[in-house]
């Protein structure tokens, strides 16, 4: 086990007021009885379990099984779906943040307002860009090295591979990072839906058309192939205010299955559109591609799941909770 000296602590607020090395080289913490293990506003973690009381005196001492001392760390909080969909864990390290960041281009997030949010965690948000992420990410990484920095992402930070790429330059580098993690629309879309997480296949992006890619629809006829579900993002351009709508996303699909003919995607295929998870006023609908095309399922994000083959719970969970008719279920 690793032992700090009194020096390498930071000032604790007067809770913590020494750290010794007992028998055995078994760290010790001795703390005044009425100050329990909270150091407000410090940058000492406990990172253990409940303490194991050493000694019974004027000052107690107990043992922790580990103790981590850290005044510089970068924090990945997942802000959910929702704009309500922070963790409490996640508002209380972007409380005790240093500086705080946000990206808002991998999702949209509704009801989300920035002033809100900057009351309710106490310091200014800066949002950064897509470019300043994956291409330009100095400033982000610089002010981790000094200082402990959060980073608000929309669903669940890991999800994007953006957010593992931003997370490996700073350990590259020897930053501390830490994940809260949040809602992801992965797992929300299938439970609203009532399908089987497990039964999932790769999911993909529809991009808009002025950037083509066959790639939703390969995928789309890989997972069909194998019988399991498939998943569907659609496309954003947070610069631009602008989110793809399921009916835009089905009139692409269907145009592919035009081009390459796999019979993946027809007027006939069952499809779940999931518009605003999280929210509450979120649809979750189920019906064949040509009724679901002429209904408007109001405000972004939207996505779709193409489902592969169901377990007989499934198809009752999309009768049930997606409206499925009956002639679609089968």
């Amino acid at each position: 086990m690793e032992t700090y000296s009194p020096s390498n602590v930071l000032k604790c607020e007067g809770f913590l007021r020494s750290l010794n090395s007992g028998p055995g080289g078994i760290r010790t913490l001795d703390f005044p009885v009425t100050a329990g293990l909270k150091a407000v506003k410090s940058r000492v973690l406990l990172a253990a379990s409940a303490p194991t009381r050493l000694s019974h005196g004027p000052e107690r001492i107990y043992r922790l099984p580990k103790l981590s001392v850290y005044d510089t760390m970068f924090v990945f909080i997942g802000l959910g779906l929702h704009g309500e969909g922070m963790s409490l864990r996640g508002l209380r390290e972007a409380q005790e943040a240093d500086v705080v960041y946000a990206e808002l281009y991998t999702s949209m997030l509704p009801k989300l307002r920035l002033d809100e949010l900057e009351q309710t965690i106490g310091r200014p948000i800066k949002v950064v860009d897509r470019e300043t992420v994956e291409q330009r990410p100095d400033e982000i990484l610089q002010a981790a090295k000094t200082s402990k920095v959060a980073f608000l992402v929309p669903g669940d930070p890991m999800v994007a591979t953006t957010h593992v790429d931003l997370r490996l330059r700073a350990t590259k580098v020897g930053i501390e990072t830490k994940i809260i993690h949040a809602a992801s629309i992965a797992s929300a879309a299938a439970g609203l839906a009532g399908l089987q997480s497990y039964k999932f296949g790769r999911s993909a992006t529809v991009p808009f058309p002025d950037n083509p890619s066959q790639v939703p629809y390969e995928t789309l006829v890989e997972n069909r192939g194998r019988g399991i579900h498939t998943l569907l993002l659609l496309d954003i351009r947070a610069k631009e205010g602008r989110a793809m709508l399921a009916s835009e996303a089905i009139e692409i699909i269907l145009g592919l299955e035009k081009k390459l003919q796999k019979n993946a995607f027809t007027p006939d295929t069952l499809v779940v559109v999931v518009a605003r998870a999280d929210s509450n006023d979120a649809i979750v609908k189920a019906d064949k591609v040509r009724r679901l095309q002429k209904l408007d399922f109001g405000s972004p994000p939207h996505v779709l799941i193409v489902p592969g083959k169901l377990h007989f719970v499934e198809a009752e969970a999309l009768r049930a909770f997606a409206g499925a008719p009956e002639d679609v279920i089968k």
